[in-house]
């Protein structure tokens, strides 16, 4: 699934491409990838709640679009961009059988593809975006709590596995499995260790590890781990030059020299070092 580094580059990609412009036809697919009645209108800004992407009109409505799982917005025009979800369709003719939405300019297209057909793309006013239910959930991104905050909230979650605290959009928005494995060795905590046992020095190295991961990820363009062409036909490059934990086991840890292992945390494949990051309870 993309995370909100991911889509923090997509829109900032799609802001070079389709900012100003009119869409001028939108041909649904499938019914069950868009939401609402197509809104023939002016791109006037794009922006992004979590891991939302919300493109505002002209015409006070707004494209709400997630990617969920397999979602993919592909441009294609004088130059194709495309990211999201990793495949071939990223460089292949297009439409093709996962196109479920087109969007038409006069001089492009932008297409949203989705192999499963968990995404979606909702027409909604754009005064009413923030009340939008799948946004009012989302609790606040890494740099907007501060670490008090934090650590409140992991208090409310004290028998839960750290890892699976941080994952919960309600608790924290924007991280997923790549940068939670990666914020948590940054700060030297064991992913299995229980939310309430973390002292408020720990809970604010977290935090501090959370912004640093994102913001790293975000100038290297994401962390797609597959074909991923960028505006500027470049590939996001997190993964091999800033990941120290995720997809490394069996790999030395960068600080101690010990094995990466992979273990599973509430049922997410998770990357550590056992040497320096060791439970609260060993």
């Amino acid at each position: 699934m993309p995370e909100l580094p991911e889509v923090e580059t997509i829109k900032r990609g799609l802001k070079s491409f389709i900012l100003h412009k009119k869409i001028t036809k939108i041909e649904v697919l499938c019914d069950k990838s868009f939401v609402g009645t197509p809104a023939l209108a002016t791109v006037v800004d794009l922006r992004r709640f979590g891991k939302a992407l919300i493109i505002d009109l002209d015409n006070g409505q707004s494209l709400m679009i997630h990617l969920r799982m397999t979602g993919q917005l592909i441009y294609d025009g004088e130059k194709r961009y495309a990211a999201g979800h990793p495949s071939d369709n990223f460089t292949a003719k297009l439409p093709n059988k996962q196109t479920r939405v087109i969007i038409q300019f006069k001089d492009g297209c932008l297409y949203f593809n989705d192999q499963r057909k968990f995404g979606f793309i909702k027409v909604i006013k754009t005064s009413e975006v923030e009340n939008d239910s799948f946004i009012k959930k989302l609790a606040k991104e890494p740099w907007e709590l501060n670490p008090d905050e934090f650590y409140e909230k992991l208090q409310k979650h004290k028998a839960a596995p750290i890892k699976a605290t941080i994952l919960d959009q309600s608790i924290i928005c924007g991280l997923g499995n790549i940068y939670a494995d990666e914020a948590l060795f940054e700060s030297k905590i064991h992913p299995e260790t229980k939310s309430g046992k973390l002292t408020k020095k720990e809970a604010s190295a977290l935090l501090d590890a959370a912004k640093k991961v994102m913001d790293r990820s975000i100038a290297s363009g994401g962390s797609t781990m597959a074909t991923y062409v960028k505006a500027d036909g470049t590939k996001g490059d997190y993964l091999e030059k800033f990941a120290l934990v995720f997809r490394r086991d069996g790999k030395p840890c960068s600080r101690c020299g010990g094995k990466i292992v992979k273990i599973r945390v509430a049922g997410r494949g998770t990357h550590l070092c056992p040497n320096c990051q060791r439970r609260k309870d060993d």
